[in-house]
């Protein structure tokens, strides 16, 4: 199996490119996300391979972090989604944010990707709520909060501040992070009037 290709970019389509590796070229499929990273022809390219062998078909998958590709397999772990979407999925978020709308239990920004409905969106946040900390990359400072509230079980004061931030018009995510910095900045044990305070603070920086 290949796990990895280092060449140039030979040509880019909507949904793949094919990389020249020592005179072979090959057509790996990517997320709008990935291609919008790469170069353009005769650029250096290194991708993470994810290999697809079926009795009728061979694809290649193409990613530009080991992470991405974790994601793109743990999507497929979900009753519905398949390669199609979950490229959809890592299309609209990047890791991160994907990470964090799962621990949110957010179904709406899950189902912001093509092809995502309701039913799908309610299945990925529910089914792989519990294997987003291992796959949180750069999001993992505040997944545990954002588990918390996701699951209904956050302090009081700390739900209830998240929710006037929200209702104030910022996301879910931002409010969370907000209220997970003003708790590591002296707010921790306050009640929800502070830790609002001090978000608004954070928010404002």
């Amino acid at each position: 199996m290949i796990g990895k290709l280092k060449g140039t970019i030979d040509e880019m389509g909507d949904d793949y490119v094919l990389v020249d590796v020592h005179g072979v070229c090959y057509e790996v499929f990517c997320s709008s996300r990935t291609l919008s990273k790469m170069g353009s022809a005769g650029e250096a390219v290194v991708l993470f391979i994810e290999t697809y062998v079926r009795e009728d078909q061979f694809k290649l998958f193409g990613f530009l972090t080991a992470l991405e590709r974790e994601w793109f397999n743990l999507l497929q772990s979900v009753q519905g989604v398949g390669a199609k979407v979950a490229l959809a999925v890592l299309s609209t978020l990047t890791p991160s944010e994907l990470a964090n709308a799962i621990a949110l239990q957010d179904k709406t920004t899950v189902s912001r990707a093509p092809g995502v409905g309701p039913k799908v969106a309610v299945r990925i946040v529910t089914e792989l709520k519990n294997k987003v900390p291992a796959f949180a990359g750069e999001a993992s400072v505040n997944i545990g909060l954002k588990q918390e509230l996701g699951e209904g079980v956050a302090a009081a004061p700390v739900a209830d501040a998240v929710s006037a931030l929200t209702n104030l018009g910022y996301s879910r995510d931002q409010a969370a992070n907000a209220v997970a910095a003003a708790l590591k900045n002296g707010g921790e044990g306050g009640d929800s009037a502070k830790l609002i305070r001090l978000g608004l603070k954070e928010l404002a920086r």
